[in-house]
């Protein structure tokens, strides 16, 4: 009896095997894996962040418990997911207990599951770090695996909110900083700019009704004690706002395998985030938490490219267009971005200009327009993507509705003016109906007018500054950037396009004075003679 039973259960351990590992090699490769596995007493060291210190931008500070929660970021992850594959021996059975973690961790899953994982880490990096916590797991009651049953429960408060962020924010930089690490001995050791969440957690709070969306906003502040959020409430605005964040937990397990074998020596040295080539200061709209913000957002390949740019800021040679840099206007505007055919991320810095019932009177906000079709001087809607998002002070992304496609419209006059019976409006606008435009900016740059989001079927209803309200908000522009994200590719066909283009305008202003004949024969003279004495007899010569 025993070798039967014996026998019949090995071909559902060979079974469960070939499920694990072909799980786990859609993530990771198996010989990768098996080379973690066989270090598996030192996973804890090898799921640990490089050493590394974080600073905030004054005067914004660092949350606290911060650094104790980090350095119990590598042992919690190893306890919750990969205890029961950790064994001197490294026997099968370890190794398919192995994959069972990593595939908790790192399968691709439905959405509340990965954010439910990443919930159960921060509550175990709090405990270990005697960081306060309002999240607790529950196991089933039936006992279930932990990895497969079982729900987190609880609330967060505001500051734990912006603990959380904070600590996926450095999960993100750990898998970039090798590939951005000045790398020379002077830069070692300088601490690393933590982004500003602020905006994320007020968003969070709004969407659970936790904070009013009112004129109040503005002097809100993390630190001040207030209503929190219930983990259900909180995974409902990230599966709707930001769906990137369910993913920190899978990208960093995976990042600190990878670093483990390519370089192990380098786990030991700090890394420096100094690249002359970058910004390294929040100097410009696109922040570095707005850039992660966005990359969290957005759900296709430019994901990617918002990502590093939360960590070491974006590219300068990126930047198309600045109004403070460039002058304001439309014209200067599309001197600027003209023959740039790739997507492009725009951000306006605006306050009301009059204290409306609706919109509190010199009160800052921003928001911004992710287009993925280029520019174009038309007089008529245009584009096939886009994305509207408030950026400050709370945290809004609006996607495409999929009922119409009004994504953009940018009109100028050009040299060749004709008449128009209706002349078309002059200026940048997206959203909604000529005349009625969701967003449109003047042509002067210096005002922006804001409707309700009844008027536009193009984008997802939301408003995209505090207390909106039904009437048009007309406010006074204070910046305007527009930052280019085709690559070096897009930027090169624009440069060669704008050469072309001065090369044509150079022809065009050149005056043949061979083509001119002598005055005093010239039909022109005989003309001007004529109408100023038109009676002068003139003799005809034969």
């Amino acid at each position: 009896m025993g070798g039967s039973s014996s026998t019949a259960s090995a071909p559902a351990e060979a079974r469960e095997l070939r499920e694990q590992e072909a799980l786990a090699s859609a993530a990771l490769s198996l010989p990768l894996l098996r080379a973690v596995f066989s270090r598996s007493p030192d996973l804890a060291a090898t799921l640990s962040l490089p050493p590394a210190s974080f600073r905030s931008a004054p005067p914004l500070e660092t949350p606290a418990h911060f650094q104790d929660l980090l350095a119990s970021l590598g042992p919690s992850i190893a306890s919750l997911f990969f205890s029961r594959g950790a064994s001197t021996d490294a026997g099968a059975g370890d190794w398919v207990a192995f994959l069972r973690g990593f595939n908790s961790c790192c399968a691709r899953a439905r959405a509340s599951l990965p954010l439910a994982a990443l919930l159960r880490v921060y509550a175990a990096a709090c405990a270990a770090a005697g960081a306060p916590c309002g999240v607790q797991f529950r196991p089933d009651e039936d006992g279930g695996g932990d990895e497969e049953g079982g729900k987190v429960v609880g609330e967060l408060a505001p500051g734990e909110i912006a603990l959380l962020l904070s600590m996926c924010w450095v999960m993100a930089w750990s898998g970039l900083a090798p590939r951005v690490s000045g790398g020379e001995e002077g830069g070692k050791g300088e601490p690393v700019l933590h982004p500003d969440v602020s905006h994320l957690v007020l968003s969070a709070l709004v969407s659970a009704g936790a904070v009013a969306d009112d004129e109040d906003v503005w002097g809100w502040e993390v630190s001040a004690a207030g209503k929190g959020v219930s983990v259900q409430e909180f995974t409902s605005w990230v599966i709707s706002t930001v769906p990137g964040l369910g993913n920190c937990l899978s990208r960093y397990v995976q990042d600190r395998f990878r670093s483990s074998e390519v370089d192990p020596t380098k786990q030991e040295s700090s890394v420096s985030t100094g690249n002359t080539t970058f910004d390294t200061s929040d100097a410009y709209l696109l922040t570095r938490g707005r850039a992660w913000s966005i990359s969290l957002s957005v759900r296709n390949t430019l994901s990617e490219k918002f990502l590093p740019a939360s960590v070491i800021g974006m590219d300068t040679e990126d930047l198309l267009y600045r109004s403070s840099l460039h002058g304001k206007g439309l014209s200067r505007f599309w001197s600027c971005v003209e023959g740039y055919k790739g997507p492009a991320l725009i951000l306006i810095s605006a306050f009301s200009k009059t204290g409306s019932d609706n919109v509190d009177a010199g009160q800052k906000w921003g928001l911004g327009v992710l287009t993925e079709d280029g520019f174009e001087n038309k007089d008529t809607f245009y584009g096939s993507s886009g994305f509207l998002c408030a950026t400050y002070p709370i945290f809004r992304m609006l996607l495409p509705s999929g009922k119409e496609k009004n994504i953009m419209y940018c009109h100028l006059h050009t040299q060749l003016k004709t008449y128009e019976a209706t002349p078309k409006p002059l200026g940048l606008a997206f959203g909604g109906s000529i005349g009625n435009e969701r967003v449109f900016i003047d042509e002067d740059f210096s005002k922006v007018t804001i409707r309700h989001h009844a008027v536009d079927k193009t984008y997802q209803h939301g408003s995209l500054i505090p207390n909106q309200g039904y009437l048009p908000v007309e406010a006074s522009i204070l910046d305007f950037e527009v930052w280019g994200l085709g690559g070096q590719t897009t930027k090169r066909q624009q440069d060669i396009f704008k050469k072309r283009e001065d090369i044509f305008s150079g022809q065009r202003r050149k005056i043949d004075l061979a083509a001119f004949g002598n005055w005093e024969d010239s039909p022109e003279k005989m003309m001007m003679d004529m109408v100023s004495d038109p009676n002068r007899p003139r003799r005809e010569e034969r």
